[in-house]
């Protein structure tokens, strides 16, 4: 949930004319989108788009590599790779072939005005497609460093079907699950996520309660009747109100939900998959 107050961020909140990247207006839509993700994240983060590439960062980025890296947003080559690129080379390689990448516990020194300062961050490599299908950037996540690499891995393994009519949303929704590790696939209709349902194996259906001819949940119903084990996550506007009294375990975010709380639901999930039965 969203801290009293708070306003959202957006591209538009920035002036790009000396950039690389030049007016958002040009921009191809997966950029948009990613970048709105990227400066609405509580969590450190920067975002490597093209070839070259040009370096996009958030405001919690900019706190923790110190002014010595500039002001965010950024949006021009670097001279100098930035910390996390440069020593998360082979993951960064492994995005730009596509593949969602993890580097746990990644060293980083940062030069700042009192000299050299180390942190240890878990970084999460998520390829980014440009308008052409292609992989248009990465972009790359620092979260806290995990005391129990293994343990996350595991967490990777989980399936997640995604369905949401919001095509933005939708997208969103499954880069940040992707840039935690976790295999997520999306749909904007229940028809679809029945399909997807009846053609394979998912551990969590993570859903909004309101869809276009079918309920959140009786989607969630259809799918406990296929594959009993399913975990159920909705995302709903109106909180609980819709969803009492319901007979079958579920778990719930309100909208709008931070990245640390869909993170939690799902690790509450993949607790709940360990436990004997």
């Amino acid at each position: 949930m969203a801290t009293s107050g708070a306003t959202a961020r957006s591209v538009t909140d920035y002036d790009w004319s000396s950039t690389r990247l030049g007016s958002p207006d040009a921009w191809p839509l997966p950029l948009r989108v990613a970048a709105d993700l990227l400066f609405n994240s509580p969590l450190p983060a920067l975002l490597a788009w093209g070839r070259e590439p040009v370096v996009v960062f958030n405001e919690a980025y900019g706190a923790l590599a110190g002014p010595g890296y500039g002001r965010a947003p950024g949006g021009n080559v670097p001279p100098v790779m930035p910390p996390p690129l440069a020593v998360a080379r082979e993951a960064m390689e492994r995005a730009l072939r596509g593949e969602p990448a993890v580097q746990p516990r990644a060293a980083l020194v940062f030069v700042r005005a009192g000299g050299r300062a180390e942190e240890t961050r878990d970084l999460y490599l998520t390829p980014l497609r440009d308008a052409g299908g292609g992989i248009g950037g990465v972009l790359c996540t620092l979260a806290p460093a995990s005391s129990q690499p293994a343990e996350q891995e595991s967490v990777g393994a989980l399936r997640v079907l995604v369905v949401e009519d919001n095509l933005d949303s939708q997208y969103l929704v499954c880069e940040m699950l992707r840039a935690f590790g976790y295999e997520a696939e999306g749909v904007g209709h229940p028809n679809d996520a029945l399909a997807r349902l009846a053609a394979g194996h998912y551990d969590v259906l993570f859903s909004d309660v309101s869809l276009p001819g079918m309920s959140g949940v009786e989607l969630a119903r259809e799918a406990l009747a296929g594959q009993p084990g399913i975990q159920v996550i909705f995302a709903s506007g109106y909180g609980d109100t819709l969803l009492r009294h319901l007979d079958f375990p579920y778990l719930s975010l309100q909208k709008p939900y931070e990245i640390d709380q869909l993170q939690g639901a799902l690790a509450q999930v993949e607790r709940v998959r360990r436990t004997p039965r």
